[in-house]
């Protein structure tokens, strides 16, 4: 019990602060500190240059050749796509409004790696888990962003055509496409980048958090909460239990143990990443039901993310 308690005290207290700015953001909102016009121009903000910033920043001071894992990457990649398929196949069915079908599959499956999974994996594993955590995250930031920008616009496109090519434009345009573009060069060439663009960066960077969380507590509406209950209960079900037990089943199935399985269950637990609700506001998606799914799952991840690492050193997993 002692064991389990650590493990949800270990959790909250990296969960809690952005529980804290979230619900910060909403009393301001309330309070007409901040406004509409507040949340659509930060989302912009975040979407256009501080979020990118830190993705750059991220993969471009990863030491791309001493924690490569291709199996593991491999794993990673085909079993999000299973999981997006599986989950793009049943919201086309029993979601009927197109704002509504994007925002539910992304909240379903966009993991809060960057933030929470490197916490914990750090935590966990001091600097070898950072290390092959910060790796993993050099992929899942483009393959999330390539399927959460095709999960937000196919639903708007009316012809075969035309759902194709615009998809097209908005991975090719989208910032954060951008910036795993210029990282990846820089991480796997190993290259120095000058002290005042590491210094310049980082405080860009560090803005993305707060931002997008005050905004996300300032879009959360108490009437959308009722009446997208439905789809965020779903959706934080998807996330926080359907997801991370199929997929560390499988994983543990295919021979992952270890470190490597349990970055994996951290990978696939995290709750659903900030950075949904600062697309779906800018790509015409549902951003209170987007709100609400990363309110639900930041929430239940202390829980879930808990049992998990609980579970894991029970099984002797986590030494």
């Amino acid at each position: 019990m002692n064991l389990y308690l650590d493990s949800v005290f270990f959790t909250a207290n990296i969960v809690a602060p952005i529980f804290v700015i979230v619900m910060l953001g909403f009393i301001l909102r309330r309070a007409s500190i901040i406004d509409d016009a507040f949340v659509l121009t930060a989302s912009k903000l975040v979407f256009v240059v501080t979020l990118p910033t830190l993705v750059f920043m991220s993969i471009a001071r990863t030491d791309f050749h001493a924690v490569f894992n291709p199996d593991q990457l491999l794993f990673v990649l085909f079993g999000t796509l299973i999981f997006f398929a599986a989950l793009w196949f049943f919201a086309r069915r029993f979601i009927q409004r197109p704002e509504d079908i994007g925002v539910f599959i992304q909240g379903s499956f966009r993991s809060n790696y960057g933030i929470i999974g490197l916490a914990i994996s750090y935590n966990l594993y001091a600097d070898s888990g950072l290390a092959q955590a910060s790796l993993l995250l050099a992929i899942v930031i483009p393959l999330f962003n390539v399927l959460s920008i095709l999960a937000l616009t196919l639903p708007h496109q009316s012809t075969d055509g035309r759902r194709l090519s615009g998809a097209l434009r908005e991975v090719i345009r989208n910032p954060l496409i951008i910036a795993v573009l210029l990282a990846l060069p820089v991480s796997y060439l190993n290259i120095e980048l000058p002290g005042i663009v590491q210094s310049s960066g980082k405080y860009f960077a560090n803005m993305t958090l707060p931002l997008a969380l005050l905004t996300i507590g300032a879009s959360l509406n108490m009437d959308s909460l009722k009446s997208t209950s439905g789809q965020a209960f779903w959706a934080t079900f998807n996330k926080l239990i359907l997801m991370p037990i199929g997929l560390t089943i499988a994983a543990y199935a295919v021979g992952f143990r270890g470190q490597d399985l349990t970055l994996l269950m951290v990978l696939f637990g995290c709750p659903t990443a900030a950075a949904s609700f600062v697309m779906a506001k800018t790509m015409k998606g549902n951003a209170e039901l987007a709100a609400n799914i990363i309110l639900a799952t930041t929430l239940g991840s202390v829980l879930t993310l808990s049992t998990g690492i609980y579970l894991m050193r029970l099984w002797g997993v986590i030494i």
